[in-house]
């Protein structure tokens, strides 16, 4: 029965995934900008870094804490609905970020209302309607896509950013980035899922409720250990999204280079997501995540331990862009693979929930030991370390279908 809502819309399966892959694109791209905004915002408002990455870090921890609700939502409601909302909520706080005049006011619209926003129609949100609406067959490479998707769109507004903000400055920049964000309310309904209601009328089945549907998951050791190692993820993306153009100038660089390499990051990622997706389709997820975190070990030792410059920032940017987003198709094919795709929104966005607390830690601790310490050093080891913890706790997991599923599966 997974197919059957894919198979009742009349929509052909390739538009709805360019669809979904653009919303994925205006999503990413403003909000992976604040690393840009940063010292133009600290230069022009006199706040604090403290204050900087404690908004920042609120709004990845809102918009991880939202994504299970919203999850559920567009199970329940479908996801046009969803991703409409949020998209002007998430459009509302970037265009108010200019007009907070203080610290207090900064973390309500880059953070609160930001957050939440983004918690409704992020990327999250986009797999897990792919996850219903797209064939079978072609959900790895989906997933990857829409990964793919989310990373070029950090290509293109990471060097646009910094070109605006030259050009008009960072209040003009957030403004013209709110009014690209509205893009997403006409593109949501290319995306519609049906409703739950809808989903069991179609099915001639009774659908499984909310409660027993988290109770299975969370009593799924395999699951568990996705979710766990889901939270390196988070830490990983959010410190360097946030703090890596402040490390670049303070090595002594200049400031396109930090723009380029984190142009580079989306750029890679293009290629790294849709590899992943590629190679889940052939070997099985658990290794190909595995080998994700470990080798961005790898790469950030080596990068923090050779002297700074120009080919080492881009390199970086480069193979770290290979493996940004890739952790999105193994995670989300092993989710779907577990448990169909009836609460596939709220049992990926529970996960992603988990890569989002990593993103709040991630943020305040490199904010918190820059202040204290004077240098990223402690976070960017601690980083490492993780890396390697969630490459050994992903091999364990078992790639089969559990509880209803399995039983389905057998009929």
């Amino acid at each position: 029965m997974n197919s059957i809502v894919a198979a009742t819309r009349k929509l052909p399966p390739e538009l709805m995934i360019a669809a979904g892959c653009l919303i994925a694109m205006l999503t990413w791209g403003p909000r992976s900008a604040m690393g840009a905004m940063q010292l133009p915002i600290l230069d022009t408002t006199g706040m604090s870094t403290e204050a900087f990455s404690l908004a920042l870090a609120l709004q990845n921890l809102l918009w991880g804490f939202g994504q299970p609700f919203a999850g559920a939502a567009a199970d329940r409601f479908g996801t046009m609905r969803v991703l409409a909302t949020g998209g002007v909520l998430y459009a509302t706080g970037i265009a108010l970020m200019p007009l907070s005049a203080s610290p207090a006011a900064f973390t309500l619209t880059a953070g609160v209302l930001t957050g939440i926003g983004l918690s409704g129609c992020s990327l999250t949100l986009i797999i897990a309607a792919m996850g219903k609406l797209v064939p079978p067959h072609m959900r790895p490479l989906a997933f990857g896509l829409a990964s793919a998707s989310g990373s070029f769109g950090q290509f293109v507004f990471s060097p646009v950013a910094g070109a605006l903000i030259e050009a008009t400055g960072w209040q003009w920049t957030a403004v013209i980035f709110a009014f690209t964000l509205l893009s997403i309310v006409p593109l949501s309904w290319c995306v519609a899922s049906q409703s739950m209601a809808d989903q069991a009328k179609t099915s001639g089945k009774q659908v499984v409720s909310f409660r027993d549907a988290l109770w299975e998951a969370v009593n799924t050791r395999s699951y568990m250990l996705i979710v766990i190692g889901f939270f390196t993820c988070g830490f990983q993306l959010q410190f360097i999204t946030v703090h890596f153009q402040r490390y670049i100038v303070e090595s002594g660089l200049p400031a396109n280079i930090g723009y380029w390499a984190f142009a580079l990051v989306g750029l890679f990622n293009v290629f790294g997501s849709i590899a992943s997706g590629w190679l889940c389709q052939r070997f099985p997820s658990r290794y190909v995540l595995a080998s994700i975190y470990f080798s961005r070990s790898v790469i950030t030792l080596i990068f923090v331990m050779l002297p700074p410059s120009p080919y080492t920032a881009l390199a970086f940017g480069a193979l770290s862009g290979i493996l940004w987003l890739s952790t999105l198709a193994p995670t989300s094919t092993m989710v779907n693979l577990m448990f169909g795709t009836s609460y596939f929104g709220m049992l990926y966005g529970l996960a992603f929930c988990m890569h989002q607390v990593g993103g709040f830690c991630g943020v305040l601790m490199g904010g918190l030991m820059r202040a204290w310490t004077g240098s990223y050093d402690a976070t960017w080891y601690f980083s490492i370390a993780l890396g390697v913890a969630s490459a050994l706790i992903s091999l364990p997991i078992v790639e089969k279908p559990v509880g209803r599923q399995a039983l389905a599966a057998a009929e």
